[in-house]
């Protein structure tokens, strides 16, 4: 088990906030399917018990191999994976108050959703500010070797602010609620802004540098993580504001959800259909499984989560709709990436270290009869 881990890096936090989100925005489709909640539930139970096996898992890989750990923190190509840490603790809580309460309880679920997304809010501000530092003093990362990878600890606090809101009911009626609430909001900000510094260098290096290199092209699914968690965010927002806020700001909130959400949601739909397109050109250059693919999952469900959240403030059947268009795509991906993995973790290709580049053959040379050496 020890030396399995000694390659096991943070990216593999994906698959349970891949998980997680099939859990969370099953549950909150607007359709009523027999057992759609219960089996939401199964799902959102397997991302927990996902979660505390590969923090186990983890714990193991710092402990006994340092020198690795070490070496992913230091990679511009590695250390954004961290964010997906610090999205995962919160997604796993969210989906207990969501949906796990109904096996839990609602104290339990409330207790474990208090401390995942504690915990996962510090973790997300600290890799929003140490993985960009130690990428521009460690390690130099040249724009040309950009990739929506760059991405995920800058989008790591948008999570807690969409996530956030749910514990709002909880906290004791006055201040605690508005500031729970206002600090959901300056996440909002914090991971909006540094998004929008960071995007613009992704879409230039895929318009002027040419598509990714194969293995890294699923995640330009990564680009509707911002997209579709920041549209779900304001509609959280607006959910809960009344009461908690003052009259104008409840219903400020209730106008941004629409007036941010919409053509932000409109976006998120013209990069699905630009990175689906790169995905099928990638596809047919011979493009096969890695863990990136779990890209196509937790970006997708919160454009599925976003979608319904439009549904409820606006009151429009076009994003009921679009929300299960969306939900069956999201599906769809976790079943293939999730699959792909159980196979790779019993062969043991997914925990294999990198293969070392093969060596050139020497030159052969012929010594004649005069000794010369052609």
């Amino acid at each position: 088990m020890v030396t399995a881990v000694r390659h096991l890096g943070p990216n593999w936090y994906a698959s349970v906030m891949g998980t997680a989100i099939v859990a969370t925005a099953g549950a909150a489709l607007p359709v009523h399917l027999p057992g759609l909640r219960t089996i939401c539930a199964a799902v959102w139970l397997l991302s927990l018990a996902l979660l505390l096996t590969l923090l186990c898992a983890r714990a193991l890989h710092w402990r006994h191999h340092p020198d690795q750990a070490r070496t992913h923190l230091h990679d511009p190509a590695t250390a954004p994976f961290y964010g997906c840490l610090a999205m995962a603790l919160p997604a796993v809580g969210g989906g207990a108050l969501t949906v796990g309460r109904d096996w839990i309880g609602t104290t339990a679920a409330v207790a474990l959703d208090a401390v995942l997304f504690s915990v996962g809010t510090v973790v997300g501000l600290a890799a929003a500010v140490v993985v960009p530092y130690l990428m521009a003093v460690r390690r130099k990362a040249e724009p040309q070797h950009a990739t929506p990878v760059w991405l995920l600890p800058l989008v790591a606090p948008m999570v807690s602010a969409a996530l956030g809101p749910l514990l709002v009911p909880y906290l004791p009626a006055g201040q605690p609620r508005e500031t729970l609430l206002l600090a959901c909001f300056a996440m909002f900000g914090l991971s909006l802004l540094a998004t929008l510094v960071m995007l613009p260098l992704v879409f230039a290096r895929i318009v002027t540098g040419g598509p990714l290199p194969l293995a890294l092209t699923p995640t330009l699914f990564l680009v509707l993580g911002p997209l579709g968690q920041s549209t779900t965010a304001v509609g959280k927002f607006a959910d809960v504001a009344p009461g908690v806020v003052p009259a104008p700001y409840s219903q400020g909130f209730g106008v941004l959800a629409v007036l941010y959400g919409v053509p932000v949601m409109g976006f998120a739909l013209l990069w699905l259909g630009l990175a689906t397109a790169h995905v099928v050109t990638a596809r047919r250059h011979g493009m096969g499984f890695s863990m990136t693919w779990w890209a196509f999952t937790f970006p997708v469900g919160t454009c599925v989560t976003g979608a319904e959240a439009l549904a409820r403030h606006t009151g429009l059947v076009v994003y009921d709709g679009l929300a299960i268009a969306l939900y069956v795509l999201l599906v769809a991906a976790w079943g293939t990436a999730a699959l792909h993995t159980a196979r790779g973790l019993l062969s043991g290709a997914l925990l294999a270290g990198p293969r070392p580049a093969p060596v050139a053959p020497l030159p052969v040379t012929v010594r004649t009869t005069s000794g010369a050496v052609r």
